[in-house]
């Protein structure tokens, strides 16, 4: 459907140079085998341009539309407007196949398909567009097998889901069938760090950040400065944090950047015994010193590592990125795989499996890190062994079913789970799950009189954690939270 040429300079390498950042897949040590085959990603964004990443050497974009111009096309020879850089980085670091970089960069999705929706209208994002973005996902959602909806933008206000249209869209979206994965936002060292739509709503999987220094196997993760806190709902935000920095993403093609890296990388991978007179040649398109070529050798590649590490470029055609904006795709990509591993999960599920398998982060703040750092390997392995076939409603918060409470916990790895709260005196084995077959952990008391009431699940008899299924919760006065309920 799309097609690109490979670059015109072909005289410098495709290489990762010395400022390379470690590629997704390996930062993440996603399994191999699964590339995010037979899954459709939709990316709602400001703007994208047609990559190689996703069109080389066939097309995997589904479908492009405008939703402020349906008549608009990519054009892969036009050069594109700014606000094409932000979707083109976004959907390439979840599912683009490293084309344009020998494969390095690629994503862990590497085989999805993707449809990009463009929600900006005159350089501005807003709220109506982005609720038209999702509607058109809805309308079009099984013509294009779409599963996973990717929103690294949002609204302005902090306000209810359920006043809100974005956050209505994105509400019927989850219960329609798809997942919506929305980026946190990165005002997490501001007084305003709250969540916007549609990162409040209750049912998408709102994604935080960590940086891990760019260190393979690094265990002292730092926190990102993501959003987070409590909703004007009560619903505690970030469930998830995944890498928000040193993420490797393309440079948009045709523009003023993408020549000057190309540039940079022929000289940086040049011989001595030339590099003055490319020097000489080239130093205005790599914005280089004029008289850089008359400077001893070891300067004018001082100077040229200088221009690299100050555009983070990693090689001739990518850069390192950051922000959850970024963060959000690679949890999309990871979710790709666990389709193509199990197509039957349902978005309730995913989000079950994705928080239930994930590692917190030891030392730092619960509530900016939510449920912790997705944990790939384990969320994958778990989708495959899901073999239940049941509906969303069973990872719902608790509800009452005649004269009982019922609650519901998936982790099919778990040996016992139980359930303690003021209800039973913090008990940790007064209240044990039963396993069922459609698998799923099942616990079920006596409805609790009128009021708030506190609980959390205890696993194997050794790990307390709040509720999965229910967003409301409040500070457990130890650094964690306790899930909560009101009953009136």
């Amino acid at each position: 459907m799309y097609t690109s040429l490979k670059p015109e300079n072909h005289n410098h390498s495709h290489a990762p140079n010395r400022f390379a950042v470690l590629p997704t897949p390996v930062r993440l040590e996603a399994l191999p085998e699964l590339t995010g085959k037979g899954v459709t990603i939709a990316f709602l964004d400001s703007g994208f341009y047609p990559h190689p990443d996703l069109t080389m050497p066939q097309s995997r974009i589904r479908a492009f539309v405008d939703i402020a111009d349906p008549a608009a096309t990519l054009d892969p020879d036009k050069e594109p407007e700014g606000l094409a850089w932000h979707g083109t980085q976004t959907s390439v670091s979840a599912a683009g196949n490293g084309y344009y970089g020998d494969g390095t960069y690629r994503g862990i999705a590497s085989n999805a398909d993707v449809v990009l929706v463009k929600v900006s209208e005159k350089g501005r994002i807003t709220e109506p567009n982005i609720e038209r973005g999702l509607r058109w996902v809805i309308e079009n959602r099984e013509k294009y097998n779409i599963r996973i909806v990717n929103i690294s933008l949002g609204g302005d206000a902090d306000v209810s889901y359920k006043e809100n249209i974005v956050d209505l869209a994105a509400e019927e979206a989850v219960k329609l069938g798809l997942v919506i994965v929305v980026a946190a936002g990165n005002s997490g060292d501001s007084p305003d760090h709250f969540t916007v739509p549609p990162a409040n709503a209750p049912s998408v999987i709102t994604v935080g950040g960590y940086d891990d220094k760019n260190r393979f196997r690094n265990r002292r993760l730092d926190l990102y400065h993501s959003n987070y806190g409590q909703t004007v709902d009560g619903i505690v935000k970030p469930e998830i944090v995944a890498p928000a920095i040193w993420v490797a993403a393309p440079i948009l093609p045709n523009t003023p950047l993408y020549k000057k890296a190309e540039t940079l990388a022929e000289l940086d991978s040049s011989p001595d015994f030339i590099l003055k007179d490319l020097v000489r040649e080239r130093a205005k398109e790599a914005e280089l010193p004029a008289t850089l070529h008359q400077k001893p050798i070891p300067e004018i590649r001082a100077a040229i590592d200088a221009q690299l590490k100050a555009n983070k470029l990693t090689s001739a055609h990518y850069q390192h990125v950051d922000g959850t904006s970024f963060a959000a795709p690679i949890v999309c990509s990871v979710i790709a795989q666990m389709l193509e591993a199990n197509p039957k999960l349902t978005p309730g599920a995913i989000k079950h499996i994705l928080i239930s398998t994930a590692d917190r982060i030891p030392g730092k703040s619960v509530i900016r890190q939510g449920y912790g750092v997705i944990n790939v390997q384990r969320a994958v392995n778990v989708a495959k062994q899901a073999q239940y076939t049941i509906g969303d409603d069973f990872f719902l918060p608790p509800r009452v079913e005649e004269d009982k409470l019922i609650f519901f916990f998936h982790d099919k790895l778990a040996k016992t789970v139980h359930l303690a709260g003021d209800f039973n005196q913090w008990n940790a084995t007064a209240t044990p799950f039963a396993f069922t077959e459609t698998g799923v952990w099942k616990a079920e008391i006596d409805v609790p009189p009128s009021g708030k009431h506190r609980y959390k699940i205890v696993l194997d008899g050794n790990r307390w954690l709040e509720d999965p299924s229910n967003g409301l919760k409040e500070t457990d006065g130890y650094g964690g939270f306790n899930s909560v309920l009101n009953f009136s």
